[in-house]
């Protein structure tokens, strides 16, 4: 069975840091390239970054560029996304995703809660 589980989600002051962990059954995540995206209010689900199977490449959207990084550990079935200089525009539910790094996601986790206060 499929199983992408977020943690680590929360209320942050802007600026201020959070890391969201994603914890994967074995059959979602070897061979796959891990995705996270986000969806706030009213708007559609946008990508924020992905990394590649095993690791090493990664892309990120322009608007977390910098700021955002992305890591996995294949040994434990973890992604994380370090997210750093947080700002209110970054407020959303975050989802971890697996499929091919530059082709189609194929399951999603429940999502996790960020907010960022101004």
């Amino acid at each position: 069975q499929v199983q992408l589980v977020e943690s680590g989600g929360g209320l942050v002051q802007a600026g201020g840091s959070l890391r969201l962990s994603c914890a994967a059954s074995g059959r979602t995540f070897s061979g796959y390239a891990m995705h996270w995206f986000r969806q706030a209010p009213g708007k559609e689900r946008e990508f924020v970054a992905a990394i590649a199977w095993p690791g090493g490449r990664t892309k990120y959207s322009n608007s977390v560029k910098g700021r955002f990084t992305i890591s996995r550990d294949n040994a434990k079935n973890m992604v994380y996304l370090q997210m750093n200089s947080l700002k209110p525009e970054d407020t959303a539910v975050y989802y971890c995703a697996n499929g091919e790094y530059s082709g189609p996601v194929y399951s999603w986790g429940q999502g996790t809660q960020v907010t960022v206060s101004s």
